[in-house]
């Protein structure tokens, strides 16, 4: 079982950057593919970037350019790096841990959630 804890969030300017970070615990956290999930208020969650066991990258088209995932697996930390934040970025930001045969990119393909961290971008 894997246990994630966002941080890094908080409220920033339009234009601003924001790194965010998930820890896990446990020593499998190698194995995981992990994936970010953001969900604005009023609105369904939404997929972000997963960033998978072997390094791949993989970005909701509108994320691209603007974020980057990454991971340490020596700390056993994921980051989404956000650039260029605009209001629209509003939303509690989630990172989650799959074991999934393929590529996970839907949320039903992961297994282990963290709590959440609120990003708000003021105009």
């Amino acid at each position: 079982q894997v246990q994630l804890v966002e941080s890094g969030g908080g409220l920033v300017q339009a234009g601003d950057s924001l790194t965010l970070s998930c820890a896990a615990s446990g020593r499998t956290f190698g194995r995981y593919h992990m994936g970010w999930f953001r969900q604005a208020p009023g609105k369904e969650q939404g997929f972000v970037a997963t960033i998978t066991n072997g390094g791949l990258t993989y970005y909701e088209d509108t994320m691209k350019g603007r974020f980057t995932i990454s991971r340490d697996d020596a700390k056993n930390t994921a980051y989404l790096q956000m650039n260029s934040l605009k209001p629209e970025d509003t939303a509690v930001y989630y990172c989650a841990a799959s074991t999934y045969i393929d590529i996970p990119k839907r949320s039903n393909q992961f297994t282990y959630w963290g709590q959440g961290t609120q990003v708000t971008v003021s105009s």
